[in-house]
């Protein structure tokens, strides 16, 4: 992690975020990223039946965000979510609204871990918001647009599996994030800092 913490709302954390574009070890590394994703999105987990499965992707897109900042993660959200429907859609039509899901957790996944240690707290938060508000809020509407069962049916499905799944997502994503801190991931490799 980088020693200096700067703040979501100064201009300083965007420049630095808007930065990281023009970095080529970053750009490399996010394309390892997107690729990590959308093999991993190829390969659910079924743990109850077709209805409830887990996708271990936000593992990849959390280190990811992690090491480049919320503006290169909407990029990369968006080339996951496009090129994993390409990849492996399992039948399903191409709706655009969860590109803009897909965006939208890569900016939530930067802006709480970009240039920040991450903690337990942190990581229950960031889970909360994009299990709940991201995946069944507005998950529940793409749903019920694309397949018209209604709203409800899809919020409350998308609750009890959101809710079944956050406690192995948070822990999965914790164990993760700290060993890429211990080892200096974001350092080392994608900025170039040597490290002790």
């Amino acid at each position: 992690m980088q020693n200096q913490s700067l703040s979501v709302f100064s201009a300083a954390y965007w420049h630095t975020a808007r930065a990281e574009l023009r970095n080529v070890r970053v750009l490399a590394f996010a394309g390892l990223v997107c690729a990590m994703a959308v093999v991993l999105e190829s390969f659910p987990i079924f743990l109850m039946g077709p209805s409830l499965k887990i996708y271990f992707s936000f593992l990849a897109v959390s280190l990811g965000c992690m090491c480049y900042g919320p503006l290169v993660g909407m990029m990369a959200g968006a080339v996951i979510d496009t090129v994993g429907f390409l990849i492996s859609s399992f039948g399903e039509p191409y709706f655009p609204g969860f590109l803009l899901t897909a965006i939208l957790s890569g900016l939530l996944y930067g802006l709480v871990l970009y240039r920040r240690k991450p903690t337990v707290w942190r990581i229950i938060l960031l889970r909360l918001i994009i299990n709940y508000g991201s995946n069944v809020l507005l998950g529940s509407v793409w749903k019920a647009m694309l397949y018209g069962k209604g709203y409800l049916y899809y919020a409350t499905t998308g609750l009890v599996k959101n809710t079944l799944l956050l406690p192995l997502e948070v822990f999965l994503t914790w164990v993760v994030l700290s060993a890429a801190v211990r080892y200096g991931l974001d350092r080392k490799y994608i900025h170039g800092v040597t490290v002790r």
